[in-house]
């Protein structure tokens, strides 16, 4: 049975439904020390894992390891984002024995993005390429999530060529799918099932997003191809410089679609927290997930 269509949850079901959340590496001394704060309030939550994200071409690779050390040593399952674009098979094949070193088990396997004034280059296209390389080098060593666009990858030729280029990744050996964030269920439901239909049925996770700023959640979605419903943006508009009102309909908002996401019988939740605490474990209460 597909996601979309499974029986809704009971309420002590829902309350295990697992989460995540995502990090990126801090740049500053400063910026390591308040995420270190952060991860302690998050980990109250019993997160099943904690991603840390890659920069283009790898940029953030040492900042990556470094987090994704230290969130180790607390105790807590890591995932390291890995992205092939521009890499060679010999240098992904170190990335992957320091990683297993390290006990990393969760890969989330990514194309990436290039730096700007790079050309093509590297011996990996796809992310699909990428998967199958890791399990021809690693067998199951690796827990593999891959990316999901339910609102199609801004890049992608077709709707049907960003649906057949996830079946792939999936058929070539990932274990699971982490979706961009979105704001409309039904975007969600309908990837669901239309994988479904090919006979790609590995658990999506849906990617969440917090509504803390409109600026940058509207900057964040033009770049990434994430889509904003009008009366969400026409609301926030209307919100101007009211950080606490645009807040406070964040999370109403926010909530509604965990919600309906939750009673669907979705496998789990991942949170995009850049950074940040207060607004995922406010709608973490909301949704009475806890502990």
């Amino acid at each position: 049975m597909s996601q979309s269509s499974s029986s809704s949850t009971s309420g002590a079901a829902s309350a295990r439904l697992p989460v995540s959340f995502e990090f990126f590496p801090p740049k500053t001394p400063e910026g390591a020390a308040k995420l270190r704060t952060v991860r302690q309030a998050l980990y109250q939550r019993s997160p099943e894992f904690c991603s840390v994200t890659y920069g283009a071409g790898g940029s953030t690779q040492e900042g990556t390891f470094a987090t994704v050390r230290e969130i180790l040593a607390e105790g807590v399952s890591a995932a390291s984002h890995f992205s092939c674009i521009g890499a060679t098979r010999d240098s992904v094949r170190e990335q992957l024995a320091t990683l297993k070193a390290m006990g990393v088990k969760r890969l989330v396997a990514l194309r990436g993005d290039l730096p700007s004034g790079y050309g093509a280059g590297g011996e990996f296209q796809y992310a699909s390429d990428l998967v199958a390389f890791i399990r021809a080098e690693t067998g199951r060593d690796f827990h593999i999530e891959v990316a999901a666009y339910p609102e199609v990858h801004p890049q992608a030729r077709s709707p049907e060529a960003d649906l057949q280029a996830y079946a792939a990744k999936v058929r070539a050996g990932a274990d699971a799918a982490i979706t961009q964030y979105f704001y409309n269920s039904d975007a969600y439901f309908r990837f669901v099932d239309e994988a479904y239909r090919l006979g790609v049925d590995v658990p999506v996770v849906p990617g969440i997003m917090p509504i803390t700023s409109s600026t940058q959640l509207m900057r964040f979605s033009d770049a990434c191809g994430a889509e904003i419903p009008r009366w969400i943006r026409l609301r926030l508009q209307a919100f101007g410089d009211d950080v606490e009102s645009i807040k406070a309909f964040g999370l109403d908002v926010v909530t509604d679609l965990c919600d309906q996401l939750r009673n669907a019988g979705v496998p789990g939740l991942h949170f995009y927290t850049m950074n940040q605490s207060a607004a995922t474990l406010a709608l973490l209460d909301r949704l009475a997930l806890s502990a």
